[in-house]
C-alpha cells in the first residue's frame, strides 16, 4: 500500500518586483504550485527602474550593528527594531542569492565589489550594477530564473479584490486583458495563499519617480477585505528629480530620478544664486536622511517662487571632458537621459525638484509577510514589515524586497501544515494600525468638490498631503475625498479600477495624516509648532 501524498498547496504572488519575483521562486522550491499575475508584462515593475542600488554588510570592515544603527536612525525612532535586524542579519545571503541568480554587481579591477555612499549609511554599503542600473539588473536577471522555472506566469491581468470566505483568504478577482478585447475579462482564481507584491502608490501625487503601474492596488484591495495596514502617513519624497515637461494638468510626467549616489559621488544642491543651501538644514548636508533634504529643497523653492533648485555634479573632476568621462562610465542611465533632455551636466548643474517615490507604510505584516487576514501574505513597498519607520534608509528597499519575500515564500507551506495563523496574535497589538476604508473623524464632504479625476486627486494630495502639511490642509483633502468617495461609481476598465484604488488609499493615508499632529521623518506638519521651531542642533539629535 502506498503512502498517500500531501497535494501541493496552490499560491498565487500578485506582483512582479524583486518581492513577487523572490517569493515565487521560494515558493515553487518549496513544491507549491506557483501562479505570479502581474497587470504589466512580467519586467515591468518599480525594481526596473531602482537606481542607487542595495545595502548590505558585504565587506570585512562593516558591521551588522552599524547597519541596524542606520535604519534606525532614519526611520526616527519608529522603525520596527526586530525586523531591523532580520533586514541586516539576512540581507548577505540574500545579496548572495542574487548574485547566484545572475545579478552582475559591479566590481573593481581586483575583482571586489564596489562601494557606493548614499545618504544616512555610516559605511559605503551600497552595491551596484551597471553603475545606476541595479534594479533592471535584478528584475532580469529573477525574471530569466522565474521564466524556465515551474511558476505559472500571467501578464496584464490586474488585481480587482481578493477573494474571501470564512474570514480567510481564498484567491483573487481579475480583471484579464485579453488584447484585443476593450474591457477584459473577469477572472476568479481559488488558492490555498495569496501573496501581495503590487508595489507603491505613486500615483497618488501629481509628481512621482514611480511608474504608472503604482496605484496602491493591493493596500486597496487589503483595506476593502478588512485587512490591517499602518503608517500610510509615511510617504517618502525623494530630493532629486530632473525637472520634466509637465502636462497641463502639471503632472510632470516626463519627470527622472537622479540617485541619491550622484550626491555620494560629491554632487552638491545649490540654489539658483549658486550658493550651497542643505547645511541650513542639517550639518550633513546633500548627505542627510531622505527627508530633511526634500523638505529643504521645498523650502528653497518656496523662496525662489517655485523655481527648481540645482544639482551640480560639474566639479566631481579635474575638468569638464574628465567629468563627462565619470558620469557617463558611473551614471550611464542617468547620462542618457539628462542628455536626451538637452542639458550637459557636466558643464551645468541640472534642475532638480523633490517627487514622491516610496511609501513607508503599507499592509501590515509580521516577520514573515503574514498579515492580520489568514493565507493572506504582504512583501515589497506594499506591505509594512516596521523596517522603515518613518523615513526610508537609502537602499533598503530592494533588500527589505529580497529578504522578506524569501521569508514568505519559505513560510507558506509549514503555515499552512501548523493550521494556525501566527500573525493574528503578532499584529493585534501593533502601533498604528488601521483597518477602516475611511478616515477616522466626523470630516463631512466638500460641498464645492471639484468633478472626481486622477488629475485632480493627484493634485490635491500633492498640495493638502505633500512634502509638508498641515491639519487644514488635510482636513480640506479629508473633505473632498469624503465627497467623492460618496458617488456611486460602477468601474468597469483598468484605469477605472486604478482610480478607485487610488481613492481608497488617499482616504486612508489622509485620515492617518490627519490623526498624527506631530511631526516625525517623512511625515512633517507645519502647524507642529514644536518641531518647526525646533533648532538645526536639535533636529539633528532626532534624525540624523
Amino acid at each position: 500500500m502506498t503512502t498517500a501524498q500531501t497535494p501541493a498547496l496552490d499560491v498565487i504572488v500578485v506582483g512582479s518586483g524583486i518581492a513577487g519575483l523572490i517569493t515565487a521562486l521560494h515558493a515553487v522550491e518549496h513544491g507549491c504550485r506557483v501562479t505570479l499575475v502581474t497587470k504589466d508584462v512580467l519586467e515591468h515593475a518599480n525594481t526596473r527602474y531602482a537606481q542607487g542600488g542595495i545595502a548590505g554588510v558585504m565587506f570585512d570592515d562593516d558591521h551588522i550593528e552599524d547597519h541596524v544603527r542606520d535604519t534606525l536612525t532614519a526611520g526616527a525612532g519608529l522603525s520596527d527594531p526586530v525586523a531591523v535586524r532580520v533586514l541586516a542579519e539576512e540581507g548577505p545571503a540574500r545579496i548572495r542569492e542574487l548574485v547566484e541568480l545572475g545579478v552582475a554587481f559591479d566590481r573593481d579591477a581586483e575583482g571586489a565589489f564596489v562601494k557606493g555612499l548614499e545618504a544616512a549609511h555610516s559605511y559605503p554599503r551600497i552595491l551596484h550594477s551597471g553603475g545606476d542600473a541595479t534594479g533592471t539588473a535584478i528584475e532580469k536577471a529573477l525574471v530569466a530564473r522565474l521564466r524556465v522555472s515551474d511558476v505559472r506566469v500571467i501578464e496584464h491581468a490586474f488585481l480587482v479584490d481578493l477573494v474571501v470566505r470564512d474570514a480567510r483568504v481564498t484567491g483573487v478577482e481579475l480583471l484579464v486583458d485579453d488584447r484585443p478585447a476593450e474591457l477584459g475579462r473577469r477572472e476568479t482564481l481559488e488558492s490555498d495563499a495569496v501573496v501581495l507584491a503590487t508595489g507603491g502608490a505613486g500615483e497618488l501625487y501629481a509628481h512621482t519617480t514611480n511608474p504608472p503601474v503604482a496605484t496602491g492596488d493591493g493596500i486597496a484591495a487589503a483595506i476593502r477585505a478588512g485587512g490591517a495596514v499602518a503608517d500610510l502617513e509615511f510617504f517618502q519624497f525623494h530630493p532629486t528629480v530632473l525637472e520634466g515637461k509637465a502636462d497641463a494638468a502639471g503632472s510632470g510626467a516626463d519627470s527622472f530620478l537622479v540617485s541619491e549616489a550622484v550626491r555620494g559621488e560629491g554632487a552638491t544642491l545649490i540654489d539658483e544664486h549658486g550658493r550651497r543651501f542643505a547645511f541650513d538644514a542639517h550639518p550633513d548636508g546633500e548627505l542627510a536622511p531622505r527627508d530633511v533634504v526634500a523638505r529643504a529643497i521645498a523650502r528653497q523653492m518656496e523662496q525662489q517662487d517655485g523655481r527648481p533648485v540645482f544639482l551640480d555634479a560639474t566639479h566631481l573632476r579635474a575638468t569638464p571632458d574628465e567629468t563627462a568621462a565619470f558620469l557617463a562610465r558611473r551614471f550611464p542611465t542617468i547620462d542618457r537621459a539628462v542628455r536626451e533632455r538637452g542639458l550637459d551636466w557636466a558643464r551645468e548643474p541640472i534642475p532638480v525638484t523633490p517627487a514622491a517615490h516610496y511609501l513607508m507604510g503599507g499592509v501590515t505584516t509580521d516577520l514573515f509577510g503574514r498579515t492580520s487576514l489568514p493565507s493572506l501574505y504582504a512583501v515589497g513597498e506594499v506591505a509594512r514589515t516596521g523596517v522603515h519607520g518613518a523615513n526610508r534608509l537609502a537602499s533598503n528597499s530592494l533588500l527589505e524586497g529580497a529578504v522578506f519575500g524569501a521569508r514568505a515564500g519559505d513560510a507558506i507551506v509549514p503555515d499552512a501544515a501548523s493550521g494556525v495563523w501566527p500573525a493574528a496574535d503578532a499584529l493585534a497589538g501593533s502601533s498604528g494600525l488601521a483597518s477602516a476604508s475611511r478616515p477616522a473623524g466626523d470630516t463631512l464632504p466638500a460641498a464645492d468638490a471639484p468633478p472626481f479625476s486622477r488629475d485632480a486627486l493627484q493634485q490635491l494630495l500633492w498640495e493638502d498631503a505633500g512634502l509638508v502639511r498641515d491639519g487644514a490642509g488635510l482636513g480640506h483633502a479629508a473633505s473632498v475625498l469624503a465627497a467623492w468617495a460618496a458617488v456611486a461609481r460602477s468601474p468597469r476598465t483598468e484605469a477605472e479600477f486604478e482610480d478607485e484604488n487610488l481613492l481608497v488609499v488617499a482616504e486612508a493615508l489622509v485620515g492617518a495624516a490627519l490623526v498624527r499632529r506631530e511631526s516625525v521623518g517623512a511625515h512633517f506638519r507645519r502647524d507642529d509648532a514644536v518641531r518647526h521651531e525646533t533648532p538645526v542642533a536639535t533636529l539633528t539629535a532626532e534624525v540624523a
